[in-house]
């Protein structure tokens, strides 16, 4: 039977318009969009693994075994989240790879388990994962709590907080180098960053919206014959390679290890519900409790899965929510593509080492516009939150202060305990969970007052221009 159209009820037929965020593209911009989302992630993704793993005792090689695997489970928890089935995934553009909030606890395990810390560590982020996936429920129905006054300021410190990430990007990313914060580096960067901006202004279309990829691929040219990067890499690795289950053993648990990684996850949740409300305005579709919910099922699951592969915890990206606001590139499944080439880079160890010969201080050149681009749609939202009603600017002020602390004062918590560290050291945890108690305090329990203004609710969304 052939399909009948629908008609409204003036009988008019009206076809139907997908929405950006579900909308597929033409196969090649498909491609190189989603491989600028890759690029743009690729070091953060590797960062955690080559950090951890000569922590604990792991050799060379088994360390890039370890960002291979890292990879190739950042794009399974990807795709769980630009895709999804039933419940799980926020179906949103929205990228998923290793968080930084478990290094420092991972490390600590290292420090009592020396080289059999990895099984342990493997099986303290599956408990954390399973955990984190009952308890998605529950962190859906916050999203009453997180009213403009509330996104804007936990957005702006997402953008903030990542900037230094640029910046240490930007002046080599090794601090024990000879050559760190030489002038080459910041050069190189700064370079990169005009590249970017000049065809930003100059470039029109399809050209504009991969400005970034080009810049990088620029700059990585003319860091070349500079003597900033080399193809060695890829010359020497092997062309296929897969991440056996379980390579370092079968995952060992134990309860001073689990709770640490809870707590970790539960500062990971925090800040993908945060980069979820951030990411449903950039692109035009609100993220309601379903929305957080789905999201959070595919970032615990995405980590209960992940250490069967050898992979760490997952949890969202953040640079990416920038990317999608700079590029306005919204579909979710360019990012699904991004998923897909992340898969086959874990699984094509030379593949994966073509984006490692993209030089640190162009990264930085370019991650400047990225995390700044976040930072500005957070001001943006700042400007729809009615400042001058009640005490929204105290609220503001008081949280963007004290997320601040670990960016402009990083040794302030040195005196506490470790654990509390985990979440003290997030400026954007920090800052959440205080804008969400002021504005109780002040715009719910406060809001009872005879005269006092009524509370703020979740807005709707806010396009970026």
């Amino acid at each position: 039977m052939a399909h009948t159209p629908r008609f409204r009820k003036d009988a008019v037929a009206v076809p139907e318009e997908k929405h950006p965020v579900d909308e597929t593209l033409p196969p090649l911009k498909m491609f190189t969009s989603g491989l600028q989302h890759v690029a743009a992630m690729y070091a953060g993704v590797v960062a955690p693994p080559m950090i951890v793993g000569p922590a604990v005792g792991l050799s060379a090689t088994e360390t890039a075994f370890l960002m291979g695997a890292s990879l190739f489970t950042a794009g399974l928890a990807t795709l769980l989240q630009t895709l999804g089935f039933w419940k799980i995934g926020a179906k949103l553009p929205f990228v998923n790879g290793v968080s930084f909030a478990g290094v420092t606890p991972m490390i600590a395990i290292g420090k009592g388990e020396g080289v059999d810390a990895i099984p342990v560590i493997f099986g303290a982020i599956i408990v954390a994962g399973v955990v984190g996936f009952l308890a998605a429920p529950y962190f859906g129905k916050l999203v009453r709590f997180f009213p403009p006054v509330v996104t804007g300021t936990v957005i702006t410190l997402i953008g903030v907080s990542l900037l230094p990430v640029a910046f240490n990007w930007s002046q080599g990313g090794n601090r024990t180098a000879t050559d760190y914060g030489s002038m080459k580096n910041i050069g190189m960067a700064a370079v990169t960053l005009l590249i970017v901006l000049v065809m930003r202004k100059f470039l029109r279309g399809f050209l504009q919206q991969i400005s970034i990829l080009l810049g990088l691929v620029a700059g990585t040219l003319i860091a070349l014959p500079l003597g900033m990067t080399s193809f060695d890499a890829v010359k020497n690795a092997s062309l296929v390679g897969f991440p056996t289950p379980f390579h370092f053993g079968a995952p060992q648990f134990q309860v001073a290890a689990i709770i640490s990684m809870c707590i970790v996850m539960l500062v990971c949740m925090t800040e993908s519900t945060a980069d979820i409300l951030a990411l449903g305005k950039i692109v035009g579709r609100p993220a309601d409790a379903k929305t957080i919910e789905g999201g959070l099922r595919a970032d615990t699951l995405g980590s209960a899965l992940s250490p069967l592969f050898n992979g760490f915890m997952c949890s969202a990206f953040a640079q990416n929510i920038g990317l999608v606001a700079m590029t306005k590139v919204r579909s979710r499944f360019v990012v699904a593509a991004g998923g897909g080439i992340l898969i086959l880079l874990g699984l094509c160890p030379m593949a994966a080492s073509v984006i490692g010969v993209v030089p640190l201080p162009v990264l930085g050149g370019a991650g400047i516009v990225l995390f700044g681009s976040v930072a500005a749609s957070g001001i943006q939202t700042l400007a729809g939150a009615a400042m001058e009603k009640g005490e929204n600017a105290l609220i503001v002020a008081a949280s963007v202060g004290i997320g601040l602390i670990p960016i402009a004062a990083p040794g302030f918590y040195h005196a506490f305990p470790k654990d509390l560290l985990v979440v003290l050291d997030s400026g954007i945890s920090t800052g959440c969970v205080v804008a969400i108690a002021l504005n109780l305090a002040f715009n719910h329990f406060g809001a009872r007052r005879a005269g006092a203004a009524a509370p703020e609710t979740a807005p709707e969304a806010v396009p970026v221009h």
